[in-house]
């Protein structure tokens, strides 16, 4: 008999380790789903954020350019209108020289703001990313 109340209670120690075991098993994969889930929601906000920086970016520079091309066209306009009414070859000439050398200086200036415009989206579009990158390299490293 007390072979058997021994067995029985080794069996039962066994079965309640066990049981134990894969409850704790259980719980510790399930909070790594939710981990996981939860990673990978904040990574699916960090594109739709980048995706949304990119855009307003997009639409700024689309602004600018049109802005710059209509000022482009009047200045174009008002410099053959100009030329139109020279009374002379050298006034012609003075004309079409200071509109080109005008141009040139707008056109420079506008690159200059495009590229600020473009510098700044890339920024701003790249920055939820990079920071969803540390968060992630940060979480490994602390696994190690």
């Amino acid at each position: 008999m007390a072979a058997a109340e021994t067995l029985k209670s080794t069996v039962e120690q066994f079965t309640t380790a066990g049981n134990v075991a894969f409850k704790d098993s259980v719980e510790k994969s399930l909070a790594g789903l939710n981990e996981m889930n939860a990673h990978s929601k904040k990574n699916l906000e960090a594109v739709v954020a980048s995706v949304t920086a990119a855009t307003k970016g997009a639409e700024s520079l689309g602004a600018q350019y049109m802005a710059y091309s209509k000022l482009a066209m009047e200045n174009q306009v008002a410099a053959a209108k100009a030329l139109a009414g020279a009374k002379s070859v050298q006034e012609a000439v003075e004309l079409q020289t200071s509109w080109a050398k005008s141009a040139m200086e707008l056109y420079m200036a506008e690159a200059g703001k495009m590229g600020e415009t473009v510098a700044a989206a890339v920024k701003d579009s790249m920055k939820p990313l990079n920071e969803r990158v540390t968060a992630t390299v940060e979480k490994l490293q602390s696994v190690k």
